[in-house]
């Protein structure tokens, strides 16, 4: 009965009205439009005999409207008594009732359209009302009502499709994409949809074929495209296992018959632990393949783990056995080697309620086998997207950072280098940070800054790595700002750079100086507080013998330094100028960057920065030098800043009479600089060189830089 009338429900969907029903009516629909646009065109024509030909057209297709005109002419038979010619006023008078019936006939049809158009959409709401309370078979329903109202309303059909996949019709479903598909052939929904009905009916191809079509129509939505394409082939390689395990089992293959037989043996109430390690121990040899695993989950191997009271009350650690811990170390393993590149059985080992309640907990466990066993499995879901989309959907992530950052500060370097991969691992994942936002100083940071607080020799190997993941969990806006403003974070920081200097743990140093470059680029009072002892351990780095761990020093002193006037008087009390230019002289990019800016900075809130700068390099050499042979704009544009402050100083213009400063000022301010500053930065040099000496204004004059210099005044605050 239930076919039956579906059936009728599919046909009266189908039924013609008034508007396209196919690609027939349309061509026919469509060849009208053309034929009337030919005539009103023959009707306005110079021509006398196309004029009086198309007057007669005109009156046999306002015959036939008005239902008068029914003959079918034999066109191979010649006329011999031809209708003679209507008068001229009476051809005109055809041709304006001609154009008249026309123009109202369009404007009853525009409005029985609109009519439609808002019934159409009244059913559609009613529809969308329906699928969100999960009500698919109303929302059919509606979808339908709405297009008998309007055939050619295209998210009708695809809303309809998506109840239809729901509700597991796949056919109509495609069906209903196909014919949104005629009505805007360009449809991203109906690729999806149709994509995603086709992966119901296992046609895997057409599938394909679907979602790498909506890269295609939208650019934009590649990764969704991607998503969709891993699903698929999700279920490909699921089928294919299935498939094959199932062949070995029938055939007869040594292995495949044993798991069936362990399993029920498995699922035997009330037997001893030991019992059930040895046929644990057995299992995880026989799962060891593709097909092990497979036919391990065909045969509720998860579910009978789950559901058995002994293994339960293992997992959950609520036995008093001492055989506890090693029945636990059993399941874990036969879960990791089940669950090894096998994303189906990762999904079903984290849909059973206990193993989810579980294995966050196991990492605590006081036994170091456990622990072990239990962060193997981890590994196993943090390797893959997929995996560990699945521990962040369906685990306590919060709870779980808490548990890999105690095992990462307890002494135990297997299970430490463990945990650590996994944190790294996670630690890109934007929902892993967005998860654990909220919670982050006790999930992450005080163990974080009581670690790298107490650097030695025990825990330095891990805090390189440790320091990677902060720097990944940073690139989140919300984490960034909440460590740029943790005050203990900061204390632990430069305790760990005092450390690091005193034992020379350069490999330390690296990513710390990284770590701490990323972060100051916010500006933060915990930061302004810690600048003088910060930027006095920089200054010590300065001398380091490793050329990155001397470059990252400069760099946190080019993002710590603007937020401190203090740090400032310090660093050039202790002689950052010179040492800074002796670095400029061998620098590469990176290097020079952070170092052109320490000098402006300085040279800028400091007199006695400025008359440093200046007393080995009266001609400002290196800055000239910077102008006219860097193509890095932050770098020419902090040279030239640095040049203005510079020339504040008596006697520096005049220094400058004979160089090319004016050309290559004038170069920067005309330029095409992304950066307005560059521009800007080089004006204002311009302006207090010629201030300072005018016989620089000649040379101006010289080179039209007059012009230049009025134009850049609306860059100038």
């Amino acid at each position: 009965m239930k076919g039956e009338a579906g059936g009728k429900k599919k046909e009266r969907e189908m039924e013609p009205n008034n508007y396209i029903d196919s690609l027939e009516d349309l061509d026919v629909f469509l060849k009208n439009v053309d034929d009337i646009s030919k005539l009103v065109k023959d009707l306005n024509s110079s021509n006398v005999e196309v004029q009086q030909k198309a007057i007669q057209k005109a009156d046999c297709r306002i015959a036939a409207f008005n239902g008068s005109c029914r003959t079918k002419v034999n066109k191979t038979t010649i006329n011999t008594n031809p209708t003679p010619k209507p008068p001229m006023d009476a051809q005109s008078e055809n041709a304006e009732n001609f154009m008249r019936f026309m123009e109202r006939d369009a404007e009853d049809r525009r409005k029985k359209r609109l009519a439609q158009e808002k019934k159409a959409t009244a059913f559609k709401e009613k529809g969308n009302q329906a699928y969100a309370q999960g009500d698919y078979e109303t929302a059919v329903k509606y979808y339908s009502d709405g297009l008998d109202e309007l055939r050619d309303m295209q998210p009708l059909y695809t809303n309809r499709a998506q109840a239809y996949i729901n509700l597991e019709r796949y056919e109509e479903a495609i069906c209903d994409c196909e014919w949104a598909l005629k009505c805007n052939k360009n449809c991203v929904k109906a690729y999806v949809h149709m994509g995603k009905a086709y992966l119901g009916l296992k046609k895997y191809h057409e599938s394909r074929t679907c979602f790498e079509k909506i890269a295609q129509l939208e650019p934009q939505m590649e990764n969704t495209a991607k998503e969709y394409l891993t699903k698929m082939e999700q279920e490909e390689k699921k089928e294919s296992d299935e498939f094959n395990a199932k062949q070995d089992f029938d055939k007869g293959v040594e292995k495949a018959k044993v798991i069936p037989q362990l399993l029920e043996k498995l699922s035997e109430p009330g037997q001893m632990l030991l019992y059930y390690c040895g046929i644990l121990e057995i299992l995880s040899q026989a799962v060891a393949d593709c097909s092990g695993q497979t036919l391990f989950r065909l045969h509720d191997g998860f579910s009978l783990i789950d559901s058995n009271d002994t293994t339960r009350s293992c997992l959950l650690q609520e036995a008093n056995d001492p055989c506890s811990p090693d029945l636990c170390v059993c399941i874990l393993n036969v879960w990791t080697i089940t669950c090894s590149e096998n994303e189906e059985n990762q999904k079903t080992l984290l849909t059973c309620p206990v193993s989810k309640e579980s294995i966050v907990p196991l990492i605590s466990s006081k036994h170091d086998a456990v622990q072990k066993e239990c962060l193997q499995l981890l590994r196993q879901f943090s390797l893959t997207a997929h995996g560990r989309r699945l521990l962040f959907d369906n685990l306590d992530v919060p709870m779980l950072t808490r548990s890999l950052m105690a095992c990462i500060s307890r002494p135990g370097q297997q299970r430490e280098n463990r945990a650590l991969l996994i944190l790294q691992e996670l630690a890109r994942e934007k929902k892993f940070c967005l998860q654990i936002r909220n919670v982050l100083t006790d999930s992450f940071t005080e163990p974080f800054t009581t670690l790298t607080s107490n650097i030695g020799k025990d825990n330095r190997h891990v805090v390189p790595s440790l320091l990677s993941a902060v720097g990944s969990l940073s690139r989140d806006d919300v984490i960034r700002h909440t460590l740029a403003h943790d005050a203990e974070c900061w204390k632990a920081f430069l305790l760990a750079i005092k450390k690091c200097i005193t034992c020379s743990y350069s490999e330390i140093l690296y990513p710390l100086l990284g770590l701490i470059i990323n972060l100051s680029t916010l500006t933060s009072p915990v930061i302004k507080e810690s600048a003088v002892s910060l930027c006095g351990s920089c200054l010590d780095l300065l001398r380091n013998d490793d050329e990155g761990v001397v470059t990252r020093a400069m760099g946190v002193l080019s993002s710590v330094l603007p937020q401190s006037s203090k740090a400032v008087n310090h660093v050039v009390q202790r002689d950052v100028v010179k040492t800074v230019q002796r670095q400029l002289k061998q620098a590469d990019l990176a290097a020079t960057k952070y170092a052109i800016k320490i000098l402006t900075v300085c040279s800028a809130a400091s007199q006695l920065a400025r008359e440093e700068l200046v007393k080995s390099d009266k001609k400002l050499s290196v800055l000239r030098r910077l102008l006219s042979s860097s193509c890095d704009e932050a770098v020419s544009g902090n040279a030239a800043l640095c040049l203005a402050h510079c020339l504040e100083l008596k006697g520096i213009a005049s220094n400058l009479l004979g160089t090319d400063i004016v050309l290559e000022l004038l170069r920067h301010a005309a330029g095409d600089a992304k950066k307005t500053a560059v521009q800007q930065n080089a004006a204002v040099a311009l302006g207090k060189l010629c201030q300072s000496e005018p016989r620089h204004v000649s040379k101006l004059r010289e080179l039209h830089g007059f012009e230049i210099l009025h134009s850049c005044m609306k860059l100038i605050k």
